[in-house]
């Protein structure tokens, strides 16, 4: 059987005490050391050689968000992050994400013990899916995508028919989306002629830390979508975690409906396949459906309906780029994919079809 060694970084002694208690009662999983702040993390993982490291973000010394940045440079690893619900500590996790995390976990407040043991599955399960996960320590420099874009675009290659028809471009991602969607959005640029909607699988709360961030950097405006939104061409709609988004046409108005009443789908909500079917039912657009980095097959069945009942296009992120390669291949594997490309190449080919 093969063992996960876990490196558990936490500046409090008890809560270095409950995740390693949790992460034990695995047989898949051992705890090889904790530490108490970053640089006795940094230490510490030359001295165990970790698989994985789980990362607290709010911490004295050295933060976690340093900590990450140094890891990162001298020896790169899953690293998961778990997050305060706090704007400060939700915004430094967004930003973990982009510089190399591989996931995060939200860190329940109040009744410490009790409430961690809630997310005790989650919590190992992502470590299993982080042992296998790709990590990317290229830093991200926006101002170089300028510098891609007229190279890239000079030589794409279009594969799909381009029909006459409004465009509607929707994105899924979960595992190592933050970071992906850092650099799709980046790409975009301002005239975009389609409105994009967006499922990250994320909780409540970090969705609009994401959207805040992604505004911040793309040329097109990111917000958290909100139930009632008309659709804007050259604007872009997240999801808020804890909520269906569905885009449904209203009079001669497209208008984001959200529901947190239905169920999780395959145990996400919001869910890619129910925003994608809800396209699937809107004819009179072609819809420019793109499935990135993230483990399991959420966007499969979506996407199944959208090329039976509508002229679309799929584009699915290639293993090469991605961080889990699970959404992707699933996708791949229902044979409706139209491009398969790396991270880097996905907004230009959007640009291709909606410009």
């Amino acid at each position: 059987m093969i063992t996960i060694k876990v490196l558990v970084v936490d500046d409090s002694a008890f809560m270095r005490k409950v995740i390693t208690n949790l992460l034990t009662s695995d047989p898949m999983i051992e705890v090889c050391g904790t530490a108490r702040n970053g640089e006795d993390a940094l230490k510490r993982i030359v001295q165990c050689k970790p698989n994985v490291v789980t990362l607290d973000v709010e911490m004295p010394v050295k933060n976690g968000l340093e900590t990450l940045k140094g890891i990162m440079k001298d020896t790169p690893l899953p690293v998961i992050m778990l997050s305060s619900l706090t704007k400060a500590g939700t915004s430094q996790t967004i930003e973990a994400m982009q510089h190399g995390a591989i996931d995060f976990i939200s860190k329940p407040s109040g009744q410490i013990s009790l409430d961690l043991h809630k997310v005790q599955a989650e919590l190992i399960d992502k470590i299993k899916h982080a042992a296998r996960a790709r990590v990317r320590n290229d830093p991200i420099i926006i101002d170089d995508y300028t510098k891609q874009l007229s190279y890239i675009e000079d030589n794409l290659i279009v594969k799909h028919l381009l029909v006459e028809k409004d465009k509607i471009v929707a994105i899924g991602t979960s595992t190592g989306g933050p970071r992906a969607l850092v650099e799709v959005l980046a790409q975009l640029r301002g005239d975009l002629d389609a409105p994009v909607v967006i499922v990250q699988h994320m909780p409540p709360v970090f969705t609009k830390s994401l959207a805040e961030r992604l505004n911040r950097i793309s040329p097109i405006e990111v917000k958290e979508a909100e139930d009632g939104d008309i659709l804007v061409r050259g604007k872009a709609y997240i999801a808020p975690g804890g909520f269906h988004m569905f885009v449904e046409k209203v009079g001669a108005d497209l208008k984001v409906r959200l529901d947190n009443h239905l169920p999780p789908e395959r145990g996400h909500r919001p869910s890619v396949d129910y925003l994608f079917q809800s396209l699937s039912e809107l004819r009179e657009y072609q819809t420019i459906a793109v499935v990135m980095t993230g483990m399991g097959s959420d966007g499969t069945q979506g996407v199944i309906a959208l090329k039976t009942n509508t002229d679309s296009v799929v584009i699915a992120e290639s293993e090469e780029s991605s961080i889990v390669f699970g959404m992707p291949r699933s996708v791949i594997e229902s044979n409706k994919v139209d491009e398969i490309c790396h991270l880097n190449e996905i907004a230009h080919i959007i640009r291709s079809y909606t410009n």
